[in-house]
């Protein structure tokens, strides 16, 4: 049966969904200090998330998943080309086009960030909370996955 047709607790959404909003944005804070790329603008660390999530792309394909100017995409891929981070290779299917990808190098870093985060918050759960709180925790995990899921 689904809860929210019975009318009880929707008067708590607004309220939870604030809380949750500062909450979330309180851990991503947290995670980013743990360990990132570096000193990447928000346009370059989407880029690399980009080309994590979806695999190599052109300058053309990144700036419009990101809604910018095929010219200011352009700088922003230069610098972290500059940085190691992405590398280009021309397009079998049109010479004229480059493929972008990440770097092993910037792969290992995203890893190696990704394992710093994941160990901090390890540390942080087995520290600060309870076994009965683990669990808590655990059963808050699937309610968000409700939440997000498609």
């Amino acid at each position: 049966m689904n809860e929210q047709s019975n009318g009880a607790g929707t008067d708590r959404a607004p309220a939870l969904a604030s809380e949750l909003r500062v909450l979330v944005g309180r851990l991503k804070r947290r995670l980013r200090e743990q360990a990132s790329l570096g000193d990447l603008t928000g346009s370059q660390a989407a880029v690399i998330r980009h080309l994590e999530s979806h695999g190599p792309a052109t300058v053309t394909a990144l700036a419009r998943a990101e809604g910018v100017r095929p010219q200011s995409m352009g700088a922003t891929v230069a610098v972290l080309e500059a940085a190691g981070l992405v590398d280009g290779a021309p397009d079998p299917q049109d010479r004229r086009q480059t493929i972008l990808s990440l770097t092993a190098a910037c792969q290992e870093r995203i890893k190696l960030g990704r394992a710093a985060r994941e160990d901090w918050l390890g540390r942080e759960i087995r520290t600060k909370l309870t076994p009965g709180e683990q669990d808590e925790l655990a059963q808050a995990l699937r309610l968000l996955q409700r939440l997000v899921a498609r």
